[in-house]
């Protein structure tokens, strides 16, 4: 009868953080900085948002998220895909066809995302006055 070697502990990912905690945003270091920067900067969330609508070609994603340009859009799906957020198919099609969606881990993200979208959204009556107060202050010097 063979026995079963125990498997050997997984190793925990360096975190590249200086504290105590294994990823802490407000440190320097640590790699959850720059995944949150992915997901919060303006392409990154309108892409997200975009994708919750489901699988979408590059075209159309770019049509969605109006004002992005080809470049840009690019460099933030790979940023999105490396961080494991969204999932990219190259189907082997004349003319070539890439489709993108969530993964589930980036639907999980999204769908936080589109809260805080929707609350901006909802608020922005408030945001616009508090533009005009601050607007009207600065004016008068």
């Amino acid at each position: 009868m063979a026995t079963e070697t125990p498997a050997a502990p997984a190793e925990e990912p360096t975190s590249g953080c200086t504290d105590d905690l294994a990823y802490d945003v407000f440190a320097r270091d640590c790699p959850s900085r720059d995944a949150l920067k992915h997901v919060t900067d303006r392409w990154g969330s309108l892409t997200l948002g975009a994708l919750l609508d489901g699988t979408i070609r590059f075209n159309e994603l770019r049509r969605r998220v109006e004002g992005v340009s080809e470049k840009m859009l690019a460099q933030t799906l790979h940023a999105l895909e490396r961080d494991g957020l969204v999932h990219r198919e190259a189907q082997q099609t004349n003319p070539p066809r890439v489709d993108y969606a969530l993964t589930p881990l980036g639907d999980q993200v999204a769908r936080q995302l589109q809260l805080l979208i929707a609350l901006v959204e909802d608020r922005m009556p408030q945001v616009l006055r508090a533009r005009e107060r601050y607007d009207a202050r600065h004016a008068a010097g």
